[in-house]
């Protein structure tokens, strides 16, 4: 008795954290692609572009790669832009050049251009109005829901 027991227990256990698992790192590779639908109102002219790193190489789950690109009104990660997978990403506009650690964004009056729509592929960011694009030297993937630094790209501005 005892032992059918332990068994549902550990079994039940077992069970939820693989769902728990499954619902962070699957969840959005398949129910949040069709948010990644391109705007046409990337018009205009190219103000600064950039490439995410792995800022932190001895952390293998917190990273990033390809490349982001400014307009006047939208940001757009492009289609080789892709971070590892985890819970409430954002696509932050920090005032900060060489963010390399999650203290470099704390702290900063940042904006949030919003939720990070998918893990791998192209999307694009309104920017506000009124923002002046040439305080901004960083665009960051930034982790709300463990206030970590996932991947920075230093941004390079066109004259």
């Amino acid at each position: 008795m005892w032992r059918k027991f332990v068994i549902f227990i550990v079994g039940g256990t077992l069970g939820a954290a693989i769902g728990f698992a499954g619902g962070i790192f699957v969840y959005p590779y398949i129910f949040l692609a069709d948010l990644v639908a391109m705007d046409a109102a990337l018009t205009g002219k190219v103000l600064a572009q950039g490439t995410f790193i792995h800022a932190d190489k001895t952390d293998p789950v917190h990273y990033g790669k390809g490349k982001v690109t400014v307009f006047g009104s939208a940001l757009r990660l492009e289609a080789d832009f892709e971070v590892g997978p985890g819970p409430k990403f954002h696509v932050y506009l920090v005032p900060k050049s060489m963010v390399r650690a999650s203290g470099d964004v704390k702290g900063t009056m940042f904006v949030d251009l919003g939720r990070l729509r998918a893990f791998k592929g192209a999307q694009n960011y309104r920017i506000p109005a009124g923002i002046d694009l040439k305080k901004f030297q960083s665009v960051v993937i930034w982790c709300e829901a463990f206030g970590v630094l996932i991947s920075p790209a230093d941004l390079k501005f066109t004259n």
